[in-house]
């Protein structure tokens, strides 16, 4: 730390490093699979989502039967996600995973949400840290939400528009707002 003016405190960003972050793969795959969602996954006109599904499994992501991927789709590292049958993608969404994203089936993701599965320490050195997410079957993150690091999401639960999730939902309930809270049972 050092102080600004004598009054505040500022990090050295030089000095930020990678925290518990490890990537799972050479610099050339990461290349690649850079070129690959450029040129195609995050491409909008390219409309068809079973090749967005092919290139991520070859890439080493673990994808369920009748995904849906719509254009515009980020994911950061295809080796860390996992997804089950018959889940839903919408159109910008972004999955920024530095570990691994596991994803249930029947699950919808809508439309310009962000899963992030890093943050930096804000209190020291700015270093990378990185927690696994977790979305159970049943669930639906509707539009424009954001998934924190180290979070799970329980069965069946509901995220309603604009929400931050910054802790761990349990199953069955609809949660909402910035920070994100219980509303009321998804099922009566």
């Amino acid at each position: 730390m050092t102080r600004l003016n004598g009054t505040s405190e500022s990090i050295d960003l030089a000095q930020a490093g990678k925290g518990n972050y490890v990537s799972a793969r050479g610099k050339l795959t990461q290349l690649a699979w850079f070129v690959v969602e450029a040129c195609v996954i995050n491409n909008r006109l390219m409309p068809i989502s079973a090749v967005r599904a092919g290139l991520l499994r070859l890439f080493g992501a673990k994808i369920g039967v009748n995904c849906r991927f719509l254009h515009a789709i980020r994911v950061k590292s295809p080796w860390n996600l996992e997804v089950g049958d018959n889940t839903w993608f919408g159109e910008d969404v972004w999955i920024h995973n530095q570990d691994r994203v596991r994803v249930g089936s029947n699950v919808c993701i809508s439309q310009g949400t962000f899963l992030t599965c890093g943050s930096h320490d804000p209190v020291t050195n700015m270093d990378l840290q990185v927690a696994p997410i977790t979305i159970e079957d049943g669930v639906w993150i509707t539009s424009k939400c954001v998934v924190l690091k180290g979070v799970t999401i329980g069965r069946s639960a509901v995220v309603t528009p604009l929400s931050v999730v910054h802790r761990s939902l349990e199953a069955e309930g609809m949660y909402g707002g910035n920070p994100c809270r219980f509303i009321r049972k998804r099922f009566s």
